[in-house]
């Protein structure tokens, strides 16, 4: 254990961020995400029992989300909806990263098969144990600098 690190933050998903380069996604799926199949080969970091919103709050605790692109995250709809329409989950998840990346507009509502495509060119995927069901999200990784030198 560290101190100010959240427990949920496993040694493997701490090294997996730290390897993460700019622009990198991670993706965040609820316990039904078929991440084996569209991973194909990346690393799937299993976080069983952990719901959705702690595993975003870890997360995004020590991951800056990027700010050079208009919505660095995204969330699967509901199939049979249309945006701006958000299941209680997403909800909550957008209300929390609004704060993060300062408007609900920087969220993207994505369909459940472009979902997938996207997902599919991630970096890495974390299984959580959510069982709401569309509970997957892709966060998309900022850079961490100092200011710019002139």
């Amino acid at each position: 254990m560290l101190i100010g690190i959240p427990p949920l933050l496993t040694p493997e998903l701490l090294k997996l961020m730290m390897e993460m380069g700019h622009d990198d996604a991670l993706v965040l799926a609820d316990a039904n995400f078929t991440a084996m199949r569209i991973a194909a080969g990346k690393p799937v970091i299993r976080l069983p029992g952990a719901r959705m919103l702690p595993v975003v709050q870890a997360v995004t605790a020590l991951l800056p989300l990027a700010t050079d692109v208009p919505q660095p995250v995204a969330y699967m709809q509901v199939s049979g909806t249309e945006a701006p329409w958000r299941s209680a989950l997403q909800r909550e998840l957008a209300e929390f990263l609004q704060e993060k990346i300062g408007s609900t507009q920087g969220i993207e509502s994505l369909e459940r098969y472009a979902f997938y495509e996207r997902a599919a060119q991630a970096y890495a995927f974390v299984l959580t144990g959510e069982l709401q069901p569309y509970g997957n999200f892709i966060l998309r990784k900022g850079v961490i600098s100092e200011n710019l030198r002139s």
